[in-house]
């Protein structure tokens, strides 16, 4: 069993990060029950936050700190077509990095309208109970604004990694974590230390054993 608790561990490795530990923790509960529910996580921003939203759903959709291996009737099924490989599966929590469907992305963007790409694609893969993370160290970005509107109307729930700036996403999303910084290479950062320990917390949450 692994009892560690990956956001005070964060708190205590960065003690300017102790006061998210609230939204940390809500942002976390989210993704579990959303998983729980047979929901998945919509990720996007632009730039270096694109990247970030690629590695977010990275440490998802594979083991992160644990291994995840399949277990019980899934293990049999998967074994009986995969022998011993079956064991070094790893369970997944579903994600979708918006920022890596390239073609459909500028497909949209040259047809239709650049700042609804990420809209649209909320739009034709969420659906009520999913979850979308915003990462925008502005929390102004057009594009991930416009995401996040239509994820509200349908029904997702948003979280929101941004800088110490009130913004419009924190205006709209359900949970906004503001990193303490205003520097755009600061606040990531920030978030890449908050976003490993969300995905390290979300995992043992759901498969410690």
């Amino acid at each position: 069993m692994n009892d560690r608790c990956y956001i005070d561990e964060l708190a205590q490795r960065y003690p300017e990060l102790a006061s998210l530990k609230v939204k940390i923790k809500e942002a976390t509960d989210m993704i579990v029950e959303c998983y729980k529910n047979g929901g998945k996580i919509l990720l996007c921003g632009n730039g270096g936050s694109a990247a970030d939203a690629e590695h977010i759903s990275g440490e998802l959709l594979k083991g992160f700190v644990l291994k995840r291996t399949p277990e019980g009737e899934e293990l049999e099924r998967l074994g009986a077509v995969l022998g011993d490989d079956a064991k070094k599966l790893q369970r997944g929590i579903p994600s979708i990095p918006l920022t890596s469907l390239t073609s459909v992305l500028s497909a949209f963007a040259n047809d239709v309208d650049p700042v609804l790409v990420y809209a649209q694609l909320t739009y034709a893969l969420g659906k009520a109970g999913d979850v979308l993370i915003c990462l925008s160290t502005s929390g102004n970005s057009k594009n991930v604004v416009e995401a996040a509107r239509t994820a509200s109307a349908l029904g997702i729930s948003t979280v929101a990694l941004t800088g110490e700036a009130e913004s419009k996403l924190s205006e709209i999303c359900d949970v906004t974590i503001n990193a303490p910084e205003l520097e755009t290479f600061k606040v990531q950062e920030c978030h890449l230390p908050i976003y490993h320990a969300i995905c390290a917390e979300v995992e043992r949450i759901l498969f410690n054993k």
